[in-house]
């Protein structure tokens, strides 16, 4: 080649690097995505611009998620009267103003019109075990309509078997509808859906993935687990569905899962999301009706509760704020599990701060996970937060893939977010959080029963680990906005 020709290559490349970082500095908003994105542009810069390119540009954001916003918008002016009615008779029915929890409420009142709720009913579900039957019941008593919505949807026993009970549902004249993720439910193929649209369920995939879009389409994932039956009962939490979450055979991994099933106008959000994600998904579009948001007028257990969702279309990351206010409120106690511990700098801040003022916070996480470099980057945390007094469980029975909170014993949440980046930011989640003593303290005393099969780390012995343990975990940190 010409030495001309290599100036002039070298030059493009040049520019282009420059072009590339100017881009990550003004769009991106995270200092620590920007300082991670520049690292590894400059560092490793065809893989670096390429890696940015393909997962950071949210050119996906911008084009479908505005025309799922605007039509949220409008579905929830419609809803309006019936959220201001909720959260009316609450706030009248308990004083929540004296109260810290008033500002959560508040806080997700007005940033996403989520109503306030009482009188539900809310029961606590633990593994699949207790989930599976719990849902085939619910399905078996539908008389008007199901909404079911999940990440995994996997085709083994559980999986035919709610594939059978919809089935038969429909062919009841149950209006049934299925969201699966198209990268999270491989196993789901024209087979099971021809069987599945043939006795009348609708069926599609969230955000399909095609080879060509494959890179940016896996950023923004649909992470709910969504089920709405006449409107009226409803679950939530991290429990896909899937064989796995059922601890019944020997020698197989035990899987250590939190669900609730919300009886009562709690299920109001739910059906709401639900609705926006048919909407943004399916090609027949589901006008509202009555029986979608009909209010559960018997006496539950006068359970206050209230959903946040988040996600790409969301104006701001509500979960992250809602994990970030709990914290804050929180006087006595944090209990936190989560199979998935990549905070960032706001949650890291919170938890150190309550742990230095003398709170009670503990972090229970999987002693391995089944993701090495997530693991790996989770570790890298874990240092600062034992220094400041913050004791951090590693469970040991099996892989703990529960997503929970419980402060103070007063306030619980239980959803489908990890407290990592990916699920505050790209992917689309949802948790309940429950303003109930009795609840909170069924949830805090599993809490502690959870960290009986875990081994507590020690502060001075996982500071002073040798430089060649803890340096692929100082490298995973780097990747960590993406993880």
């Amino acid at each position: 080649m010409p030495e001309n020709w290599k100036i002039f290559i070298g030059v493009i490349y040049i520019i282009l690097i420059v072009l590339v970082c100017l881009r990550i500095v003004f769009e991106t908003r995270s200092a620590t995505k920007t300082m991670a994105y520049l690292l590894l542009v400059l560092f490793i810069p065809l893989f670096g611009m390429l890696f940015y390119i393909a997962f950071g540009i949210n050119y996906w954001k911008r084009k479908l998620y505005q025309r799922k916003m605007d039509q949220d918008e409008l579905l929830l002016q419609q809803l309006k009267r019936d959220v201001h009615q909720y959260n009316d008779s609450t706030l009248k029915w308990i004083d929540l103003q004296n109260d810290e929890r008033g500002e959560l409420a508040t806080m997700l009142i007005k940033d996403l019109q989520s109503p306030l709720t009482r009188n539900n009913t809310v029961k606590i579900l633990l593994n699949g075990e207790e989930k599976f039957p719990e849902l085939l019941k619910a399905i078996s008593e539908a008389k008007h309509h199901i909404h079911i919505e999940y990440y995994i949807f996997d085709v083994d026993d559980i999986g035919n078997r709610i594939m059978d009970a919809l089935i038969q549902k429909a062919r009841e004249g149950v209006k049934v509808r299925l969201i699966f993720d198209d990268f999270g439910s491989p196993q789901i193929k024209r087979k099971q859906i021809k069987a599945l649209e043939d006795a009348g369920v609708e069926v599609f995939p969230f955000y399909k993935v095609h080879f060509y879009l494959l890179a940016n389409r896996l950023n923004y994932r649909n992470h709910r687990k969504i089920v709405v039956i006449d409107g009226k009962t409803g679950f939530v939490g991290g429990i896909n569905v899937s064989d796995k979450y059922i601890n019944n055979k020997k020698g197989k991994m035990y899987w250590r899962d939190t669900h609730l099933r919300i009886d009562g106008p709690g299920v109001y959000y739910l059906q709401y999301l639900f609705i926006t994600d048919w909407n943004f998904c399916a090609t027949r579009k589901l006008q509202v009706e009555e029986m979608h948001f009909n209010a559960f007028t018997e006496a539950g257990d006068d359970r206050i509760v209230q959903l946040v969702g988040s996600g790409p279309d969301s104006h701001q990351p509500s979960i992250l704020f809602s994990i970030l206010q709990m914290i804050y409120l929180a006087k006595e106690e944090i209990l936190i599990t989560t199979p998935y511990f990549i905070p960032g700098e706001s949650i890291m801040h919170a938890l150190r701060v309550a742990a230095l003022s003398g709170l009670k916070v503990k972090l229970l996480v999987p002693g391995k996970s089944d993701s090495r470099i997530v693991n790996a980057a989770a570790r890298a945390y874990y240092d600062d937060l034992l220094q400041a007094g913050v004791e951090v469980y590693c469970y040991t029975k099996g892989f703990v893939h529960a997503k929970t909170m419980v402060c103070d014993g007063k306030t619980a949440m239980v959803g489908t977010a990890n407290m990592d980046n990916r699920s505050f930011d790209f992917n689309f989640e949802v948790n309940a959080i429950v303003y109930d003593t009795e609840l909170s303290g069924r949830l805090r005393n599993i809490f502690f029963e959870d960290i009986r099969e875990a081994t507590p780390l020690d502060a001075k012995q996982w500071h002073t680990r040798s430089f060649w343990v803890q340096l692929p975990e100082k490298l995973a940190r780097l990747f960590s906005p993406e993880l």
